[in-house]
């Protein structure tokens, strides 16, 4: 089955939303580490996690247990979207007489435990754990803890219980997210390095620098180290804890504070502090505007494609473009699904593989047991019972659907149907199969169109702009309305991928941060420009918001 990469994203932004939208209700509520935990969340809930919301109780369930309860908003979202409850009922977060309260509480179904008092969701979850195996219950207990709880002596004999008695059923993750209540982790009760200053960049990134994972292997624990936000690698550690017998697994994930939201990010102030209601909105666009940037492999070197993989890994794109051309529907030929079957071990980096080829019907089931994450098919060489097909091959086997269109192609009447659950719509802007081009301007104004018919059909997927996508003009997509971008020569072409990557994410964060002042603008004038960007203490983010609102005349 694939890694379902799609489904989690979507889940996951439209989770953040709804942890934003029950918080700023209710007036308080913890943002700031149900933020950190979202792509977790998702991927436990998404893809490891068995469980029956018409029937919570079900015996051979798996235990989702959140020690850190404080963070329940982030449950409850994906619990909400999971179908235990509707939607609507977080808007009762913290009221009297809710199900949905400051912590996770029993009234509510489908919660196993109530998080009030931190660092006993280990203990309890050993128990589970134990129980589950003298009952011969296929159970396994997944528990979600944060690193400010793990001050507490009881996180360190429960870990002692689980090494004795090898309970290899329970997978921990630690949210390693460098905050708890009063300040930064590191100030507070040092788990890694001691941290100087407020920037957690280096410490974060620097393996070297990572102790915490030592202190549980000292006590008997398989530990495995990753970043947290992603999602792939997240799919991959809860596999191999899956996989690991006779010793209990702990994932080490390190994540980011508020992630998705910039002024919340590495901020101790939004550990427990909701929203005001007039960010809300501007705050929803952020979350929506969340990118990817995608290395198109093809345009590095051909004859060595495992180091172009590699390249890739390197430099930490989001995931990685395959172009797939037979030599009939464009004049060029580059590989087949023998190939990305061969690529598919360098790395558990999504394969978003494009399929520039005749009759993709019969051949897509190739490309998915290749190990692709997301396959795209042209909407030219298609019709509405060979794309129903075709969706209904990758829905099954957990891949990610996707559509292109060519430059002279618009959205064909027969597509509308699938819109609402498409994943992933690519806007070519160069004749497929010819390399060397560059961006069609025509495609701005194609771009505006395709929105308003996508939002009239309800479109949650997101849009790859995929052709002449330079360092010139990414900003200007980005503000088109694409948030995944593919880049050939401009990205692998280059020497340091890593370094063209981070430039590419910087265009994208300004342009991101001159339509949030503009969203600002329209909802409440300069007062609220102002407001918005002092909501920004954290790093240079700052002065860069007040030199855009200055040239926007704000």
């Amino acid at each position: 089955m694939g890694l379902n990469y799609y489904r989690i994203k979507k889940n996951t932004r439209k989770a953040r939303k709804l942890v934003i939208r029950a918080t700023s209700i209710a007036g308080s509520g913890h943002p700031g580490g149900s933020f950190s935990m979202a792509e977790i969340m998702g991927c436990i809930f998404f893809k490891h996690l068995r469980y029956d919301p018409k029937n919570p109780q079900w015996e051979d369930r798996d235990k989702l247990v959140l020690s850190k309860g404080h963070a329940s908003p982030g449950l409850f979202s994906n619990m909400a979207l999971a179908g235990y409850f509707d939607i609507s009922e977080l808007d009762t977060l913290r009221q009297l007489g809710s199900r949905l309260q400051g912590h996770p509480d029993l009234k509510c179904p489908g919660v196993e435990f109530c998080g009030g008092s931190l660092g006993i969701g280990l203990s309890f979850s050993i128990g589970s754990a134990l129980a589950a195996r003298i009952d011969g219950r296929p159970t396994r207990v997944f528990t979600v803890m944060g690193d400010g709880e793990t001050d507490e002596g009881q996180v360190w004999e429960a870990a002692m219980t689980a090494s004795k008695y090898k309970v290899d059923n329970l997978t921990a993750i630690l949210d390693r997210n460098f905050i708890q209540q009063d300040s930064y982790t590191e100030k507070i009760m040092p788990l890694d390095e001691e941290l100087v200053g407020d920037d957690l960049s280096e410490m974060w990134r620097d393996a070297s620098r990572w102790k915490v994972g030592d202190k549980w292997r000292s006590f008997g624990w398989n530990v495995i180290d990753i970043d947290g936000h992603r999602i792939e690698q997240i799919d991959n550690a809860i596999k191999k804890a899956m996989q690991t017998k006779g010793v209990p697994s702990i994932i080490v994930a390190r994540t980011i504070k508020g992630k998705g939201v910039e002024h919340m990010e590495d901020n101790p102030k939004w550990h427990g502090q909701a929203p005001k209601k007039e960010f809300v909105p501007i705050i929803d666009m952020e979350i929506d505007s969340q990118s990817m940037i995608a290395p198109s492999i093809i345009a590095g070197d051909m004859t060595n494609l495992e180091n172009e993989v590699k390249r890739c890994v390197n430099g930490r794109a989001d995931y990685i473009h395959l172009d797939v051309m037979d030599g009939q529907f464009v004049p060029n030929k580059t590989f087949d699904h023998t190939k990305i079957k061969e690529l598919r071990p360098l790395t558990v980096i999504p394969f978003d593989t494009h399929l520039m080829i005749n009759e993709p019907v019969r051949h897509v089931r190739d490309y998915i047991e290749a190990g692709s994450d997301i396959i795209t098919v042209h909407a030219e060489v298609c019709d509405a019972s060979s794309f129903g097909q075709i969706n209904d091959m990758l829905r099954a086997s957990e891949v990610g659907v996707g559509l292109a269109i060519n430059p002279d192609t618009e959205l064909p009447e027969w597509s509308k149907e699938f819109i609402p659950t498409l994943d992933q719509l690519i806007v070519m802007s160069v004749v497929p199969g010819k390399s060397g081009q560059k961006y069609i301007e025509a495609t701005h104004e194609k771009m505006h169109r395709l929105i308003g018919i996508l939002q009239e059909n309800k479109f949650e997927g997101y849009i790859e702009a995929d052709g002449g996508v330079t360092l010139d003009n990414i900003g200007s997509c980005f503000v088109d309305g694409a948030r995944a971008f593919v880049g050939g020569s401009a990205i692998i072409g280059q020497q340091d991928v890593r370094g063209v990557i981070r430039e590419f994410r910087n265009k994208i964060a300004y342009a991101r941060r001159r339509m949030l002042i503009q969203k600002a603008y329209e909802l409440g004038g300069k007062e609220l420009v102002a407001k918005w960007i002092d909501l920004h203490i954290i790093g240079e983010k700052k002065n860069q918001l007040l030199q855009i609102a200055k040239e926007l005349g704000y």
